[in-house]
């Protein structure tokens, strides 16, 4: 899977990116076709605390899936993301399984 990881106006460390990283990486063991993942990670400018956004994009044969979750860090926020899209492709891989 090609993992590409994009923060918008700011710089993501080499830390954040190696956790995104390894949790996106996961995702493999629920779904086989998994072509790639882009990642962005942005800082909403509003007053709450929970102003860290990611927003996952998986590239799988047929159409894209997408999760964007809210929260306080980036690695809950991917954390989030991340636990979503697995939800999405346990649902596709038992679509597929009805067909």
């Amino acid at each position: 899977m090609d993992i590409k990881i994009h923060s918008v106006h700011f710089d993501a460390d080499k830390q954040l990116e190696d956790f995104i990283e390894n949790k996106v990486s996961k995702l493999d063991q629920f779904y086989d076709n998994i072509i790639g993942a882009e990642i962005f990670l942005k800082i909403e400018k509003n007053q709450s605390p929970e102003n860290k956004v990611s927003e996952i994009k998986l590239q799988i044969p047929g159409s894209d899936l997408f999760a964007k979750k809210q929260a306080s860090t980036f690695e809950e926020s991917t954390d989030l993301a991340v636990n979503a899209l697995e939800k999405q492709l346990k649902k596709r891989k038992e679509k597929q399984r009805g067909k």
